[in-house]
C-alpha cells in the first residue's frame, strides 16, 4: 500500500476503490471459513503462545486466516442488517490516517494541534447537512455510537429537569449534588422517561444515569401504530405530582423507521407542553435524521414532513457509522444548551489537562463520557468534504429507492406481506413512508418459522430477524454507500423468489 500521505497515490486508489465495487462480494463467510478462522487462534496450551511472530506471519495470519471469516457489512451492498453502513473509501483513509497520527482529543490545545478545531468544524458541517439551523446547537460532541450519545441526552435531561425546580432554591446542580441528593431538595419523587417504541439503548441509558430501566415508559397510540407517540396520554403523565419527565422520541423507530410525531404540528404541540411542565425532549435521530438531509423532491415529501420538527428537541443523537458510512465507532450529539454538557460532565481537579485561555470550543473530555478519545471526526470531516450535500443526497436517495423497491416487491408477492398490516398493498402515501427500513413476514408460517435462516444461508444477502405483534419478521435496513437500485434489487427478489419457492439460491449461475 502506497504511503498514506502521498496525495496523487491514495487520490489514485480512492476513485478506483469508489468506482470499482464487487457486486457479488459475499455478504457472509461460508461456515467453514468461519471454523477455520477459530482453529487458527492462539491456544494456551501451544508452546508458541504468546512467544511472537515475524512480522510476515502476523500479516498472513490476518489474511489467510482471519479477514475471510468477517462477515460483508463493509463490502457488500446487501448487508441489511442492524443499520449498518458501510465504509466510504475515503473515510477508510482517513481512518488509517487517524491510526497513523494516534492523536489523542482531550483538551482543546489550538496552539498544539488543529484536531479540536477541525471536530468542531465537522460538527458544524454535520447540523448543517441535516438543515438543523446555524448556531442552534452550541452544545456538541462526538461520542462512539448512538448508545452514548442516548446516555448523554438522558444525563442532560436528568440536569435540566431537576435543575428547573432546584433554581429558586439557588442549589448546586444535579452533577455536583448527585442524583437522590438533588431529587430530594428538588421534592422530585420520580423521573420518568416518556415513549414511544423506543431503541433498546434508551433503556441502557435509563440505567447508566441512574433513573432506572422501569422509568422507561411506553406512550404508543395503537397496538396497529406502536412507534406513534400519544400526545394526549404524554400530557395526562406530565401533570403527576412530584414527577419530571424526560419525553425521548423516536425520530426512526428501528424496526420500521418511521417518526414518532406525524408533524411540524405534531412537534409544535409537543413542544409546548414540554415548556410548560418543565420537561427536556430528546431525539433519537441516529439514522432517521438523515431524511432531512434528502433532496427536496416531491418523492421525499413526507419524509421531510416527518422530520421537520426534530429541530424543536433540546438535543438529539445522530450516528454517523450508520447512513454517513464512516467506521465503527462514530456517532454525534447536539443539545441547544451550551452549559449543560460542561454541568454533567466537566472532569474537575486535573491540572494537568488545563486548555489556558478560555475558548469557544471545550475541550473534548468537559462535555463527554470519554477523557482519552480517538479522533474519530476525521473520517466524518473526510467525507463531508469529499461529498457535500449533493454526494450524500445521492447515497440516501439510492437507499431508499432500493428499499421502496422491495417493499413494492413484498407487497405484490404471492408469497411474503409487507408490515405495518394495513399497509399490504400499500398506496403511494404509504410507500412514501418507507425511508430505509422494509419489514416483511412469510403468509406461510412454516416458511416464516425458517425464513431469515432461509434468506442469510444464501451467504448472498443478510438480514436480521425481529418480531412484530407476536409473530417473526424479516427487517431489511439498507444503508451502505455501494447499493446499486437496480441490480441490488434484482437480486434481492431473487432470492426471496427461490427461498418462497424451496429453491436453492446460486449466485455463480444467476
Amino acid at each position: 500500500m502506497a504511503d498514506l500521505f502521498d496525495i496523487q497515490a491514495q487520490a489514485s486508489r480512492l476513485r478506483h476503490r469508489e468506482a470499482n465495487t464487487n457486486p457479488w462480494a459475499p455478504t457472509l463467510p461460508p461456515l467453514h471459513t468461519i471454523q477455520a478462522a477459530e482453529a487458527s487462534l492462539p491456544r494456551p496450551s501451544s508452546p508458541s503462545y504468546l512467544a511472537g511472530h515475524a512480522p510476515e506471519e502476523t500479516v498472513r495470519h490476518i489474511v489467510e486466516d482471519i479477514a475471510p471469516a468477517l462477515n460483508g457489512q463493509a463490502a457488500s451492498s446487501r448487508y441489511y442488517g442492524f443499520v449498518t453502513g458501510g465504509t466510504l473509501p475515503v473515510a477508510e483513509w482517513a481512518d488509517n490516517v487517524v491510526s497513523r497520527a494516534d492523536q489523542n482529543l482531550h483538551t482543546h490545545l489550538p496552539a498544539q494541534h488543529v484536531a479540536t478545531t477541525l471536530e468542531d468544524a465537522a460538527l458544524g458541517m454535520v447540523a448543517r447537512l441535516l438543515r438543523l439551523g446555524d448556531g442552534v446547537w452550541p452544545g456538541r460532541t462526538f461520542t462512539t455510537g448512538a448508545t452514548a450519545s442516548n446516555i448523554l441526552g438522558l444525563a442532560c435531561a436528568r440536569e435540566s429537569v431537576v435543575a428547573r425546580r432546584l433554581a429558586a432554591q439557588d442549589a448546586p446542580s444535579v452533577g455536583e449534588l448527585g442524583l437522590l441528593a438533588a431529587c430530594a431538595r428538588a421534592g422530585v419523587a420520580e423521573i420518568q422517561v416518556l415513549t414511544s417504541a423506543a431503541h433498546s439503548s434508551l433503556s441502557k441509558a435509563a440505567s447508566v444515569v441512574g433513573l432506572g430501566r422501569r422509568a422507561v415508559r411506553e406512550l404508543p397510540r395503537s397496538e396497529a401504530e406502536p412507534w406513534r407517540l400519544d400526545v394526549d396520554a404524554l400530557e395526562a403523565e406530565l401533570q403527576r405530582p412530584g414527577v419530571a419527565t424526560v419525553i425521548a422520541v423516536s425520530g426512526g423507530e428501528v424496526n420500521t423507521s418511521r417518526f414518532s410525531l406525524a408533524d411540524v404540528e405534531e412537534w409544535t404541540r409537543v413542544r409546548r407542553l414540554a415548556d410548560r411542565y418543565g420537561a427536556w425532549i430528546h431525539v433519537d435521530g441516529a439514522f432517521g435524521i438523515f431524511a432531512r438531509a434528502l433532496e427536496d423532491k416531491e418523492e421525499y415529501r413526507l419524509l421531510h414532513r416527518r422530520a421537520e420538527g426534530l429541530v424543536l428537541a433540546d438535543s438529539i443523537t445522530v450516528d454517523g457509522h450508520k447512513l454517513l458510512n464512516v467506521p465503527y465507532d462514530c456517532g454525534m450529539f447536539f443539545t441547544r444548551s451550551a452549559t449543560i454538557l460542561p454541568s454533567v460532565f466537566t472532569n474537575p481537579n486535573a491540572a494537568y489537562l488545563s486548555t489556558g485561555a478560555p475558548s469557544s470550543i471545550p475541550s473534548p473530555l468537559n462535555v463527554g463520557l470519554e477523557n482519552s478519545r480517538r479522533f474519530r471526526a476525521l473520517p466524518a470531516y473526510a467525507v463531508l468534504h469529499r461529498h457535500g450535500r449533493p454526494g450524500l443526497a445521492r447515497l440516501l436517495s439510492n437507499m431508499v429507492e432500493l428499499a421502496r423497491g422491495v417493499a413494492r416487491y413484498v407487497s405484490g408477492s404471492e408469497h411474503y406481506e409487507l408490515l405495518p398490516e394495513e399497509e399490504v398493498g400499500a398506496s403511494a402515501t404509504a410507500e412514501e413512508d418507507v425511508f430505509i427500513i422494509v419489514l416483511f413476514s412469510a403468509k406461510s408460517d412454516a416458511l416464516n418459522e425458517v425464513l431469515v435462516e432461509k434468506i442469510n444461508a444464501t451467504r448472498q444477502m443478510y438480514v436480521s430477524g425481529t418480531s412484530w405483534r407476536g409473530r417473526k419478521a424479516v427487517r431489511v435496513a439498507v444503508s451502505n454507500w455501494m447499493v446499486d437500485v437496480a441490480r441490488d434489487l434484482a437480486v434481492v427478489k431473487a432470492i426471496l423468489t427461490a427461498v418462497a419457492e424451496g429453491r436453492e439460491f446460486d449466485i455463480e449461475n444467476y
